[in-house]
């Protein structure tokens, strides 16, 4: 009886599911409306269920992205705004957060960060809605995870191709790769993604222009977010304008090229695309990309092991308005979206063999979602 009982268990003919511990879900948000900040929720993973009451809410402008340190004690949030803020946090053993201070993005609508691998920097993607537009800087990160003054302001020249989202550039993210030696810039508004040298022991200017200096994208195309492997051999690109999703190629200096572009909608009209956030599944063999506008899915594609490349698995319904962002639980059974137009974070069962996205197990009011980050 047991042989039999492992048997099935290995071979997935059983329903019985083993899930990890207990996680802490932290959820950023726009507060023009009803949101206060940073909401901190305890997740079941056993049941895919957040629970209704928050464990904690920070108040914070416009926390809309989310920036975790490597050892989980500290968090950063960009507060988008048009002055441009970024606020830093300590994360305490038992989850709580306390501030740590809060620090100018030196740039408008900051949307995005990310931390340097040795925890010594971290970069803004300051979006810049309106003229001079966008930049890259990077805040030095002192022991105590505060931030200083950023060192560095980066500008990019705009493609100018589209007339009302294009004449001035606008980093939308900006991302390490896995070696930690080099930072990628997607620029909506230049139709580049810009590579630059990280050099953390350089104070004053860590980031120099690699000797190819960027990625010429398609015009008009916007890129947004970025994503790489675990290895850093391929990335995955969204192109927030045309509505569709790109496999990268990493050369061994850096250097990217475009190997791949898939649609993420099937329909012609500009109003079904809206390319938004992408995550791959911890074993990367799935990637997700969210799509936008009148489309609200989530769209699920195949990686292939050996050359990276997309094979499109399923378009499902995000359950509701503008999936701004989305990420998948620990353990992998679970993806949540936080739809910032219906005030809402579903959640969505995930077939973690097949990839595939399942049925509805919660539907949380959440005002104006904006990013999940989860805490382990």
């Amino acid at each position: 009886m047991n042989r039999i009982y492992i048997h099935l268990l290995s071979t997935g003919l059983m329903s019985l599911t083993l899930h990890s511990h207990a996680a802490t879900l932290l959820v950023g948000s726009y507060t023009d409306g009803d949101s206060h900040g940073i909401y901190r929720y305890h997740f079941d993973p056993t049941q895919g269920q957040i629970d209704a009451t928050p464990l904690q809410v920070v108040r914070a402008a416009n926390p809309s992205w989310l920036v975790l340190s490597e050892d989980q004690r500290q968090l950063y949030s960009v507060n988008e705004s048009r002055s441009g803020q970024v606020s830093s946090f300590a994360i305490g053993k038992d989850g709580a957060l306390r501030s740590l201070g809060t620090i100018a993005s030196q740039g408008g609508e900051p949307t995005h960060a990310s931390l340097s691998r040795d925890q010594r920097y971290l970069f803004v993607a300051n979006y810049g809605a309106k003229a001079p537009g966008g930049s890259l800087v990077a805040l030095p990160v002192r022991r105590d995870g505060t931030l200083t003054r950023a060192t560095q302001d980066l500008r990019h020249a705009p493609s100018k191709v589209n007339a009302e989202r294009q004449t001035e550039a606008h980093v939308h993210s900006v991302v390490l790769a896995p070696d930690g030696r080099h930072l990628y810039a997607s620029d909506l508004g230049a139709d580049k993604v810009f590579i630059y040298r990280y050099d953390g022991a350089n104070d004053t200017q860590p980031l120099s222009s690699a000797p190819t200096a960027s990625l010429a994208l398609p015009a008009g195309s916007g890129p947004r977010h970025l994503q790489f492997d675990a290895k850093g051999k391929h990335a995955y690109l969204t192109l927030e304008m045309l509505g569709e999703v790109a496999m990268l190629t990493v050369k061994p200096d850096g250097q990217l090229t475009l190997d791949q572009r898939l649609p993420l909608t099937e329909q012609t009209d500009p109003a079904f695309k809206g390319a938004g956030g992408l995550h791959l599944s911890a074993d990367g063999r799935f990637l997700y990309v969210s799509n936008r506008g009148q489309a609200n899915q989530i769209v699920v594609y195949r990686v292939h092991a050996d050359d990276g490349r997309l094979t499109l698995l399923q378009r499902r319904s995000a359950e509701g308005e503008h999936p701004r962002e989305f990420a998948v639980a620990p353990d992998g059974h679970f993806l949540l979206v936080a739809n910032q137009h219906s005030n809402e974070i579903v959640v969505i069962r995930r077939d973690p063999r097949e990839g595939t996205l399942g049925e509805v197990v919660q539907r949380l009011e959440q005002p104006a979602p904006s990013d999940l980050k989860f805490i382990e």
